[in-house]
C-alpha cells in the first residue's frame, strides 16, 4: 500500500478496531483505501481551493456529518472560529445569503438528493457560487455522504452477532 495509513478516516468513523476482521478485511482492497482517502484529502484540501476557504468545506462536512449521528465522524470536521460558519456547521441558517443558500442545499442534498434539479444548481448560482465552485461543492457533498453510508455499514460488521 502507497502513502496511506491505518486506521483511515473511514475506520475512524466507523469505529472499526484496528486489531479485528473487518480492518482486516479492509486491507485486503488497498485500492479502495488509496481512492477514499484521495478523495477526501481532494474535496476538503484540493490543490486548487478555487475560493471555497478549508473552513467553509469544514464546515458543509460539519452541517452534513451532522446528519450521521456519527461522534466519530463528526469529530473529523472540526467547526470553525468564524461565526457565519459555525452557524453553517451547526444547522442553523447563517445570515448571509450566499451561505443560506449553501444551507439550504446541503441539507437537500443530505437528506433527499434525488429531490435535487437544474434549479437547485442553479439558485446556488444566483446566489454567487460559480459553476466550478457548484461542482467543488457537490464533489464535497458526495463525498461526506458517501463516507457516512460506508461508515455506517462497516460500523454494522463490527456489531456483534
Amino acid at each position: 500500500m502507497t502513502d496511506h495509513t491505518r486506521p483511515d478516516a473511514v475506520d475512524r468513523a466507523a469505529g472499526i478496531d484496528p486489531d479485528g476482521p473487518t480492518f482486516a478485511l479492509r486491507e485486503r482492497r488497498p485500492e479502495y483505501l488509496e481512492g477514499a482517502e484521495a478523495c477526501r484529502v481532494s474535496t476538503l484540501h484540493p490543490d486548487e481551493d478555487l475560493g471555497l476557504s478549508p473552513d467553509l468545506r469544514a464546515a458543509v462536512a460539519h452541517r452534513v456529518a451532522r446528519t450521521a449521528g456519527r461522534d466519530a465522524l463528526l469529530a473529523q470536521y472540526p467547526k470553525p472560529n468564524d461565526a457565519a460558519l459555525t452557524a453553517l456547521a451547526m444547522g442553523d441558517t447563517p445570515e448571509d445569503t450566499k451561505l443560506a443558500a449553501l444551507a439550504r442545499h446541503t441539507d437537500m442534498i443530505a437528506s433527499a438528493p434525488g429531490q435535487s434539479d437544474a434549479s437547485d444548481l442553479e439558485t446556488l448560482r444566483h446566489a454567487g457560487f460559480t459553476v466550478a465552485q457548484i461542482v467543488a461543492l457537490s464533489e464535497l457533498l458526495a463525498f461526506v455522504c458517501f463516507q457516512i453510508r460506508v461508515a455506517h455499514g462497516l460500523a454494522l460488521m463490527e456489531m456483534p452477532s
